[in-house]
């Protein structure tokens, strides 16, 4: 049977949004960032991040320094007994940069690309899945894979709410305060029984 994941944003959503990470030291999870992660290592649903990076093909950083930073961000894991069992990236900007990084890519949320790979990766049935992020790109993602939305109020999520909500076509599932509350009201969701057929 397919597994059930849980595709996390990173930047606002797992860590501080700071703009670009074009340093190791502007890296900092939130305090909930583990907690939570480790809650869904414990419920069986597989954890994902999913995250654009585009200041690569803006030039803001290397390519490798996306490496370091996920590098430190499975030690931070590992530390407070927590996993990911995937991380996708995607490096790419329509109209920004030089090739290869300056590309209308499939990977560049909202589009698929990036959780489709993981879930062929990871033999993932994305109908029972989640998407949790902290902009309208992460709901509109979720739609896309045919996943369910939870926004988060971290990073751009309050903003997001009080200034684009009245016009998305159809709102997150569930809006939660942080990553923590979010996996907290997935798992709760998880275990209800399924209704009769």
């Amino acid at each position: 049977m397919k597994r059930r994941a849980v595709f996390i944003d990173r930047d606002g959503t797992l860590a501080h949004e700071v703009g670009y990470v074009n340093h190791l030291s502007r890296f900092r999870l939130y305090p909930w960032a583990v907690d939570a992660v480790r809650l869904l290592n414990r419920s069986g649903l597989l954890a994902v991040v999913v995250t654009n990076q585009a200041g690569v093909a803006r030039g803001y950083f290397p390519e490798r320094l996306i490496g370091e930073v996920h590098a430190l961000l499975n030690a931070a894991m590992a530390a407070g007994g927590a996993r990911l069992d995937g991380i996708y990236y995607c490096p790419h900007h329509p109209s920004a940069g030089e090739p290869p990084y300056r590309q209308d890519c499939a990977c560049r949320k909202p589009k698929p690309g990036l959780v489709q790979r993981a879930a062929a990766d990871l033999d993932v049935d994305l109908a029972r899945s989640w998407v949790v992020g902290d902009r309208d790109a992460d709901v509109e993602l979720a739609r896309n894979v045919g996943a369910k939305a939870v926004l988060v109020k971290t990073g751009y999520g309050r903003g997001e709410l009080l200034w684009h909500a009245s016009s998305w076509a159809r709102p997150p599932d569930v809006v939660a305060d942080h990553l923590l509350e979010a996996v907290e009201r997935i798992l709760t969701e998880v275990e209800a029984p399924e209704p009769p057929a």
